[in-house]
């Protein structure tokens, strides 16, 4: 495996805490990145990586999988990558795309494995949850409890419902700061997302994550108030008559309290009798 220290020093550059580049360099977590795949028998014929960096992780996945294709917004960093994994490039075991994640036409690809740019980590999962592939994604810590958060508990929110409406997520490995250069400012947590259908039916999913945002903004409100006070986010012609239609059991509830069947089935009540302008 190549030396993350030594990737770094032959690129001739430093991270950039301003440009949210953090290289990870510490060997172990890099090693076990990709197991977290293997763990659940994933297939790993076509991997994606988003913000390849320097390659550490881009070298211990193409011992792993059969193609890999790495994007990487930073110019002098593609360009690097390019000439490092010359030979696994003109094989065509790798594919280097230069380009904005957010922006650029994604690849076909079996499963993800990501040291993610923490500033939009958030607008990156949410654009490779619907996918539906497995991912093993690094995010701030706080970000991935909130991931993963049952309902009732403080990080529980919109964040914790619109996750696991994709996917099974688990926290596997909490990273400190010390495994990246520059060390960021937070600890940071790996998240695995298996995914699978909700237990629940949406016939608007859209709509139901629009709906979801909206009673969250109003957390410390009852789900009664809540509706009636975000109509201009959920677009609801008559809110009222989704509230005189619901069960008072979910009316009584606060959001942090609501389980993502719960909200499904308010968001369907919703769609049915509070005349959505536009879903």
């Amino acid at each position: 495996m190549r030396d993350p220290d030594a990737l770094i020093a032959r690129a001739g550059v430093r991270g950039d805490p301003n440009r949210d580049q953090h290289f990870l360099v510490d060997d172990r977590v890099l090693d076990r990145l990709p197991t977290y795949l293997e763990e659940i028998d994933a297939d790993t014929s076509r991997l994606l990586e988003i913000g390849g960096g320097t390659g550490a992780l881009t070298d211990r996945l193409l011992a792993v999988g059969d193609e890999v294709t790495v994007v990487e917004r930073d110019r002098e960093l593609a360009g690097f990558l390019g000439e490092e994994f010359r030979e696994e490039i003109e094989e065509g075991r790798l594919t280097v795309i230069e380009g904005d994640a957010l922006e650029v036409d994604l690849p076909a690809f079996t499963a993800s494995v990501s040291n993610l740019p923490y500033g939009v980590s958030s607008e990156i999962a949410f654009r490779l949850f619907p996918e539906s592939r497995p991912l093993v994604l690094m995010f701030q810590q706080e970000f991935a409890e909130r991931m993963v958060a049952d309902p009732g508990t403080s990080a529980y929110g919109r964040l914790s419902v619109s996750s696991q409406h994709y996917a099974d997520v688990e926290l596997v490995e909490s990273v400190p700061k010390e495994a990246f250069s520059p060390p960021p400012a937070v600890q940071s947590a790996v998240v695995r997302a298996v995914p699978r259908e909700p237990a629940y039916d949406v016939d608007d999913e859209a709509f139901f994550l629009r709906f979801v945002k909206a009673l969250f903004t109003q957390r410390r409100k009852t789900i009664r108030n809540a509706i009636r006070n975000t109509a201009h986010i959920t677009d609801l012609e008559n809110p009222e008559a989704v509230v005189e239609a619901a069960d008072e059991d979910h009316l009584q509830k606060r959001a942090d309290a609501m389980a993502p069947a719960e909200f499904a089935a308010l968001a369907q009540l919703a769609l049915e009798v509070g005349e959505p302008t536009h879903d």
